[in-house]
């Protein structure tokens, strides 16, 4: 009877708490939807996922594996069935974005015992971060990836609270599922093993037990593999797609060999040039706060203590890969709660102080989503449409990008090149005109000295193509150090004009 009532009592709290979570997410999502409607789809990352989302709707899967990422298709698939306008995509990946915020909080709140004026705080502090609100106006794999990920330390959590098989597997399942979308959610099972070795509970080695976690985690490549080759791909497609992880092959366009580049002052310099300085303090002085903690056994962690592990077990981790802001895609909510704990045990019976803190940080996010992301959003791809369509052009080549596709017509064409040596080719085809879409220099692919020199029919600004953050995004496939990406968005932001149309010449 007072187990029922104890159980009764928590549904209660959840619930209540919800409720003032609430108002805290509908403005976060304001947040994040803000201009969205003025945006276009800035990387080539999400133009193609755009693309593959409508042929999968289509019934064709032969794009079906790209990135890795099938259940990201699968999942985006009946919205684009309906043939939406592409932003629709933009506003459902922020909504998920949210979705991953509130979700978070909520389990932070709950397990942290928060008041809830401390959970609308947090929430807030949380979604206003800067790279989470970059990345939730994308259409890119973060979002839906981070909506499974906070299942994910939600489930395993418990596992460690209340040791179980059942616990166990179902926080198994999130990682199934999550590698449907981000192969990234590999790096999320040493540190699952490094839980289990430190619970010490040989759960994991009872009987049948180790033979059902690999079959949960091969499900999904077994049954989405028969899926595809039942469609005419090869049944070994998605595994495939791996090989150039473990073994990469040829540089890139941009002359990046390798997944490897030790740069440990990358994301420190990221977190302090662009993240809440809540972030900052809880990164820097939770060993020390905490120290408690961190000295007591960790075979039932506190729930700081699980969520610094994650946290620097990400920082650690990425550290040693190519860098880009999304490497710690996983982290940056954890570093703001860290910051949060820090700042409410430094300040213990201090509410107001630790309150007016956390709304100055979350006020200095406003500021930077401001200067880093409102500021860059409006595009000028719609213009350079219009110009096309006004003058008969219905093929057209572009240098790198395909930002300017969603506002083609359907029967329009257009083909990304990585060197102005093809253009001789595609004017025999039929092509008349070719963007120099400034994208090329946010890839760092040089290939285009010859058009640059001749005079452009027309030529439009584009702010996202000069957007620090967008150039440090595709450090990962430059490899370029911090400083030196920032120094190649420098000497972007000289142009006065970022796509520049040429007509073919004869």
């Amino acid at each position: 009877m007072k187990e029922e009532i104890r159980t009764k009592y928590a549904n209660l709290s959840q619930l209540a708490m919800w409720a003032w979570l609430l108002p805290a997410l509908l403005l976060v999502l304001a947040v994040r939807l803000h201009g969205l409607s003025q945006a276009s789809l800035a990387d080539f990352d999400s133009v193609r996922n755009w693309q593959i989302v409508q042929e999968v709707a289509a019934g064709n899967l032969h794009d079906w594996f790209h990135h890795r990422s099938p259940g990201f298709y699968l999942f985006f698939a009946p919205l684009a069935a309906l043939h939406p306008d592409f932003h629709w995509f933009l506003y459902l990946n922020a909504l998920l974005s949210v979705v991953a915020v509130g979700w978070l909080t909520h389990f932070i709140s709950i397990e942290a015992a928060l008041r809830p004026f401390e959970a609308v705080l947090l929430a807030l502090l949380l979604g206003t971060s800067t790279f989470l609100t970059f990345s939730g106006r994308d259409f890119a794999l973060s979002s839906l990836s981070l909506v499974l990920y906070v299942g994910l330390l939600r489930s395993y959590f418990l596992r460690l609270q209340q040791p179980s098989r059942r616990q166990l597997l179902r926080a198994v399942t999130w990682v199934a599922v999550g590698l449907t979308v981000n192969y990234k959610f590999l790096l999320a099972l040493p540190i699952i093993g490094l839980f289990e070795l430190l619970r010490a509970d040989k759960l994991l080695l009872q009987r049948g037990m180790l033979w059902r976690v690999l079959g949960i985690l091969a499900a999904p490549y077994v049954v989405l593999s028969l899926i595809g080759w039942m469609s005419g791909l090869p049944w070994w497609r998605w595994l495939a797609m791996y090989y150039d992880i473990v073994f990469p092959t040829q540089p890139n366009a941009a002359g990046r060999t390798g997944h490897m580049h030790f740069d440990v002052l990358y994301y420190p310099r990221f977190l302090l040039d662009f993240e809440s300085p809540l972030s900052w303090l809880g990164v820097g002085l939770f060993p020390v706060v905490f120290w408690r903690e961190v000295r007591a056994t960790w075979q039932r962690p506190s729930l700081a203590l699980y969520v610094a592990v994650w946290a620097y077990c990400w920082l650690a981790g990425m550290s040693l890969l190519l860098k880009a802001p999304r490497g710690l895609l996983f982290a940056y909510g954890l570093f703001a709660i860290l910051g949060f704990l820090v700042l409410r045990r430094l300040g213990r019976g201090q509410s107001v102080v630790v309150a007016v803190l956390t709304i100055g940080a979350i006020g200095w996010n406003f500021t930077r989503i401001r200067a880093e992301v409102y500021a860059y959003t409006p595009t000028n791809y719609p213009a350079v449409a219009t110009w096309l369509h006004a003058h008969g052009a219905h093929r057209m080549v572009s240098t790198v990008g395909l930002s300017l596709a969603p506002y083609l017509a359907p029967t329009d064409s257009i083909r990304a090149i990585t060197t102005e040596r093809v253009l001789p080719t595609f004017r025999r085809r039929g092509y008349r005109y070719v963007l120099l879409d400034g994208y090329w220099r946010v890839t760092n692919i040089r290939q285009f000295d010859s058009l640059r020199r001749q005079p452009p029919v027309a030529a439009w600004s584009e702010p996202m193509l000069v957007a620090p953050l967008n150039f440090l995004e595709h450090s990962e496939y430059t490899a370029l150090s911090y400083t030196e990406t920032l120094q190649l968005q420098r000497l972007a932001q000289r142009d006065t004009t970022q796509l520049l149309l040429y007509k073919l010449q004869e």
